[in-house]
């Protein structure tokens, strides 16, 4: 018997890796822009409250994975603190899910402004929260970030095929 449409749709075949230029900040780049994607494509479709129900006993949710990887952005590219991080992965009840999609966007977005600046990616990036001290590359920081966002890439995955059983990217 033939899948249905909703099946296919539920089961999506995975995205391959990115189309990226060749050099390293255009590969480091691209691939962290896919998975930025892949995490924002995990909350098409789900509605209150399953955005933001956790999955989980640990109560990781789409949305706070969501909030959570705005301030990720904000500390490690932009220079913003983050007094605590146990609080990033918590969508307060005022937070909308535009509202906090909008700021991953327009984050991430700034950061690949910061990103795009650089131009030698053995340089220190940023400074981290506005911590004293020396910086890290911009190389490390951004594989740091592509680590960081695919991890959650994941959880976003489980945490989506958890609430209705949609597959893939």
């Amino acid at each position: 018997m033939p899948p249905t449409h909703r099946s296919v749709e539920r089961h999506r075949r995975d995205t391959g890796p990115p189309k990226t230029g060749s050099g390293e900040k255009d590969v480091l780049l691209g691939f962290l822009d896919y998975l930025r994607a892949s995490v924002i494509a995990k909350t098409h479709g789900v509605p209150e409250p399953q955005i933001r129900t956790p999955g989980v006993t640990s109560g990781t949710n789409l949305l706070g994975l969501v909030k959570h990887l705005t301030h990720v952005e904000r500390h490690w590219l932009l220079g913003h603190p983050t007094p605590d991080w146990e609080a990033t992965f918590r969508p307060e009840p005022d937070e909308s899910a535009d509202d906090l999609l909008l700021a991953y966007r327009e984050t991430t977005a700034r950061a690949n402004e910061v990103i795009a600046a650089c131009p030698d990616l053995a340089a220190a990036g940023p400074r981290p929260g506005g911590r004293p001290g020396p910086a890290p590359s911009l190389r490390w920081t951004l594989t740091h970030l592509i680590e960081e966002t695919g991890r959650h890439a994941g959880h976003a995955d489980i945490l989506r095929e958890l609430i209705d059983g949609a597959t893939g990217r």
